[in-house]
């Protein structure tokens, strides 16, 4: 017969990848656990993981009760407990995903200002630049630029980041002049081959009031942010990049944005939740803290 346990204790695996890690967290013995998440396939009828030497990773069918399993977790942490002489103080682990360039500059100082709010929080923040999956990894939440794509997730808008489009004054110095789009045929182009696919990010204007992209024929690839505005500082060509990345330079003078009047539309970042719309209170302040600190960004244009 299923139990409760069952289901919290496969949600734990999952979300750890891990029966050893997950039976520290529930205070058990790895046997147990691996005997439970048995138990419950066995009831179910199916198969929750994929079980290599090397690697745990859900199957489809796990992956569907884990979301359902979450859903139920975090009911449990949100039941209000006032009434007990509980608080309902943020506390626990908050598993947390973000690009390396944006974790770093963006997300990092806010996850220390929300920490001296809430001194019971944990973080375990998780910086990749490949696609990270909410799921597979086990986390409450992850930030992504652009579109959602997954609709079964929810996304919280928390910053919109333009791109600009840069070089350094050494390069401008030994080049023709760049008027508009059509000029950068004739420029070397450092472009940005995205990390979750493997292919070049086309660039992208706003010229007489229509969308252009522009896909040049490079001799240079980068698949990392912080590395494409170092190799626009070195003068080895031009580059469009978030301005999070290039505003340290601008500011410095050792970048120079070029045809401002023709960013784009601005990337949208948003910070993606599994779908369940019920969230522990360590959930809701992260939302919260990283919501304020966009709005509090000072000189945002």
């Amino acid at each position: 017969m299923k139990n409760l346990s069952q289901f919290l204790n496969f949600s734990a695996v999952a979300r750890y990848g891990s029966f050893a890690q997950a039976a520290r967290e529930l205070g058990l013995a790895p046997s147990s656990v691996a005997k439970s998440v048995a138990r419950l396939e066995k009831d179910l009828g199916g198969r929750l993981f994929h079980r290599t030497t090397r690697a745990l990773t859900l199957t489809e069918e796990g992956r569907a009760l884990y979301a359902k399993c979450e859903l139920l977790v975090a009911q449990i942490d949100a039941l209000d407990l006032t009434s007990l002489g509980e608080s309902d103080e943020p506390a626990g682990v908050l598993r947390i995903g973000a690009p390396i360039g944006y974790g770093v500059r963006i997300v990092l100082p806010l996850l220390a200002r929300l920490r001296e709010r809430h001194p019971a929080l944990e973080f375990d923040l998780r910086l990749s630049d490949g696609r990270v999956s909410l799921l597979d990894e086990g986390l409450d939440a992850v930030v992504r630029f652009g579109q959602l794509e997954d609709s079964s997730l929810i996304a919280h808008k928390i910053d919109e980041q333009p791109l600009v489009l840069c070089a350094s004054p050494a390069y401008l110095s030994t080049h023709q002049s760049i008027r508009a789009t059509h000029d950068l045929a004739h420029h070397t182009v450092i472009v940005f081959r995205l990390p979750t696919h493997g292919r070049d990010r086309p660039l992208e204007f706003v010229e007489k009031g229509k969308p252009v992209t522009f896909t040049p024929n490079t001799p240079f690839r980068i698949s990392h942010g912080e590395a494409l505005a170092e190799a626009a500082v070195l003068g080895i060509g031009i580059a469009q990049m978030p301005q999070f990345y290039a505003q340290p330079y601008l500011a410095e003078g050792a970048l120079v944005e070029l045809l401002p009047r023709c960013r784009p539309t601005p990337l949208a970042v948003n910070l993606v939740l599994p779908g369940s719309r019920v969230r522990a209170a360590r959930v809701r302040a992260l939302v919260e803290a990283l919501t304020d600190g966009h709005r509090a960004k000072p000189g945002r244009r």
